[in-house]
């Protein structure tokens, strides 16, 4: 069934005049996450175009694939056994359109080069997300945020897909239910494929003055030169998690080639061949001390998928 598969995508490739379609199998999932971690996927599909991604969703659906989608592999830790089905990646889906203070982006675009876009045309609202290693779909999934900013305070209207009927929707503002790292698509399962952002006129020199100030901080205190997945716990209501993981003496501790960062406690990083398992036994030790310290159970952010 693979080879038919993978037959019938590669032909539609050719037929289609369609280069940039990928369709890898057996591919590790380690090449495609910020982690660095993550055995092999079955499939491993990167459609170009909305068009592309309806065909390779509904001949997977047809084949009784499954299927999980991607952006940046940004937020997201792969089971050392890899993934029994087809992981389609929307890291080409990144067109952007400016239009006066409207930006329309395709769910791949990256974060980073989306807020570049608005400061090149002067417009203010995505200060914030300069820097953040995600993609738009991921970060509308999940009302990514920091410094005080989220993507909800900017999303005006998203398109999406049913991955079952194939029906095209479009959700307006309130319709999103956005939440603390939380939306409506983490409930529906619809697939994001763009989102317009409704920013702010301002001025270039103090758009771009905050990008580099943000970017700045997320050096000095964050653990950038290391494979992670950024934050793995949220908030916990009324305490810094990082602080609570420091206080707890759990700086630097290591499992296998997984540490809690020495720069940053909220950040678990990999120093060298770490295994999801690793991580996961991380995390465990982490929320246990914590509850045991301070009685506040800890959630995770990131995405554990097997």
């Amino acid at each position: 069934m693979k080879n038919r598969l993978t037959e019938e995508l590669l032909s539609y490739k050719v037929l289609s005049g369609t280069p940039g379609l990928s369709v890898l199998t057996d591919e590790p999932m380690s090449n495609h996450s910020t982690f660095r971690i993550g055995g092999p996927a079955d499939y491993f599909i990167t459609p170009r175009s909305e068009e592309d991604l309806l065909f390779v969703l509904s001949k997977l659906k047809e084949f009784g694939e499954r299927t999980l989608i991607i952006g940046k592999g940004s937020n997201v830790l792969f089971a050392d056994e890899g993934y029994r089905g087809a992981v389609v990646c929307t890291s080409s889906l990144d067109r952007v359109i400016v239009n006066g203070s409207v930006i329309t982006a395709e769910c791949g675009a990256s974060l980073t080069s989306v807020a570049r876009q608005a400061a090149r045309h002067s417009l203010s609202g995505l200060e914030f997300a300069f820097g953040i290693p995600g993609s738009v779909g991921g970060a509308v999934f999940m009302n990514a945020g920091a410094y005080g900013g989220e993507i909800s305070s900017v999303t005006v209207k998203t398109k999406t897909i049913d991955p079952e009927t194939f029906e095209i929707r479009i959700y307006e503002r309130e319709e999103h239910e956005f939440g603390y790292r939380e939306s409506v698509f983490r409930r529906t399962g619809d697939i994001i494929l763009s989102t317009e952002l409704c920013l702010t006129p301002g001025d270039a020199g103090e758009i771009n003055g905050k990008m580099t100030d943000f970017l700045e901080r997320r050096q000095q205190k964050q653990p950038l030169e290391f494979p992670s997945a950024g934050s793995v716990f949220k908030r916990c209501a009324g305490r810094f998690t990082g602080q609570m993981i420091e206080e707890s003496g759990l700086k630097g501790l290591t499992v296998g080639g997984a540490q809690v960062s020495e720069k940053h406690a909220g950040f678990i990083i990999n120093v060298g061949d770490a295994t999801a398992r690793d991580v996961l036994e991380l995390i465990d030790i982490i929320k246990e001390t914590v509850k045991t310290r301070f009685g506040c159970s800890l959630e995770c952010e990131l995405i554990y998928v097997s």
